[in-house]
């Protein structure tokens, strides 16, 4: 069961929010950080990517947080309730602006062998290291997550829908941000109610929902080693999230592209003979933009290679091959191993370059890019050996791998635009409970 719960969470004022905002911690680099910094000195990076070394980066979190509630640059929301909110943006790649709509609430931590809350690709243990001890010394959660569930009527609109505008503004990447805060008692408890019976598929910011169910736990273990009762909606227990329907044609999934580098031997010709043991194989030379329209054309299971002289095939899987079969892809369960991205990481990847699934999660072989321009530089200039072009993997394909339990290779999604930190920071006060 879902609970799913309206947000009473520390904000800044609105009209801060242009110049403290930012994107989410792990895609910000030292550039960017001193840009960010520099911008405001209560810019939130200051507390999400705290200066200093080892423990005194994260005692410099803490007093800034402490510092800035005393000063009143971040306020407690007297109002719980949900925050509907708009992204509009250019799509990566050109296209007309698109708009997704979401909405920010509490989630209520569970583990995944409950099934409620399912996770779509695994974690790195160095990033949760960082943001448990950041938890453990701010007692905040200072970055959404981001969660997808399924109205495909889209019954929910009617009841977030016209709310208060708290918050209009623009971010430097040129995605106009909207937020609204919908209070209304009727909309929190149908809203709710409506997605009790429901999971909840992470998109993006798996990294911080086990940090903060670990953290949980301490805390949880904390008050009880003081001989106290933990209440059973204390805020601790919860996960600030931003919450999209996945059924939206608004929510666009868009494709991260692998080059293949540093190998003593990549051959085009070699892996478009050995491909043909998955994929139905046809030259398609040209322009970058001419082979991603084919590959658009194409079904989702279909992917694109490009060598650096600019030879190029479109690989369509073939539906004559027994997958179960494949001393590689046989032994991943049939709702992972149809998908693109298997059969390349799997069938291609590591059957045919020998790239372990060690090397590929340490990225000692691959690295991954939006651009596909980018992509075909990175061939020319010789720093890469192959470019594999992917689809977008659709929402309700990770769906089901998720729903049988089963996790996508990297970065196997890429959903646009990011969802930024600073719009709110979420306690973790075990004597403050939820509504």
């Amino acid at each position: 069961m879902v609970d799913v719960a309206p947000l009473a969470p520390l904000a800044y004022a609105s009209d801060r929010l242009p110049r403290v905002v930012a994107p989410p911690y792990d895609v910000i680099d030292p550039g960017l950080r001193e840009t960010l910094s520099a911008r405001d000195p209560h810019n939130v990076v200051h507390i999400d990517l705290p200066s200093g070394e080892g423990a005194q980066k994260y005692a410099e979190a803490r007093r800034l947080l402490n510092e800035w509630q005393a000063r009143g640059v971040l306020r407690r929301e007297k109002q719980p309730g949900f925050w509907r909110y708009e992204q509009t943006f250019d799509p990566p790649g050109g296209g007309a602006r698109r708009t997704r709509r979401g909405f920010f609430a509490l989630v209520r931590l569970e583990p995944y062998s409950s099934r409620v809350i399912l996770p779509h690709e695994r974690t790195l243990t160095g990033p949760k290291v960082d943001r448990l001890e950041l938890g453990r010394a701010t007692r905040a959660a200072i970055s959404p997550g981001f969660m997808l569930y399924s109205d495909p009527d889209r019954a929910l609109d009617a009841e977030l829908d016209g709310g208060e505008l708290f918050a209009e503004f623009a971010t430097d990447d040129g995605v106009e941000h909207r937020l609204w805060r919908v209070s209304r008692a009727t909309s929190v408890v149908r809203v709710a109610a409506a997605l009790a019976d429901a999971s909840l598929l992470i998109a993006d910011g798996h990294h911080r929902y086990e940090t903060a169910l670990a953290l949980s736990g301490e805390i949880d273990a904390e008050v009880r080693a003081a001989g106290h009762r933990v209440p059973e909606r204390a805020e601790h227990h919860y996960f600030p999230a931003l919450l999209a329907n996945g059924d939206d044609p608004g929510l666009l999934v868009f494709p991260t592209h692998r080059l293949v580098h540093s190998l003593p031997l990549a051959d085009f010709s070699t892996v478009v003979l050995r491909a043909e043991e998955l994929f139905a194989v046809t030259p398609a030379s040209g322009p970058v933009d001419d082979l991603l329209a084919a590959l658009a054309r194409a079904p989702d299971d279909s992917l694109s290679v490009v060598a650096p002289d600019g030879r190029g095939a479109l690989l369509v899987a073939r539906r004559d091959v027994d997958l179960e079969a494949h001393p590689v892809l046989g032994k991943r369960p049939a709702v992972l191993r149809q998908t693109a991205v298997a059969l390349l990481h799997d069938g291609l990847l590591e059957h045919v370059l020998g790239i372990s699934p060690e090397a590929q999660a340490a990225k000692t072989n691959i690295r991954y890019v939006q651009d596909a321009r980018a992509g075909v530089s990175s061939l020319e200039s010789g720093e890469s050996q192959l470019l594999f072009l992917m689809k977008p993997t659709p929402v309700h394909v990770v769906r089901a791998v998720a729903e049988a339990g089963e996790v996508m290779p990297q970065k196997s999604t890429f959903f646009h635009p990011k969802v930024p930190t600073g719009l709110f920071f979420h306690t973790l006060d075990p004597s403050r409970s939820v509504s």
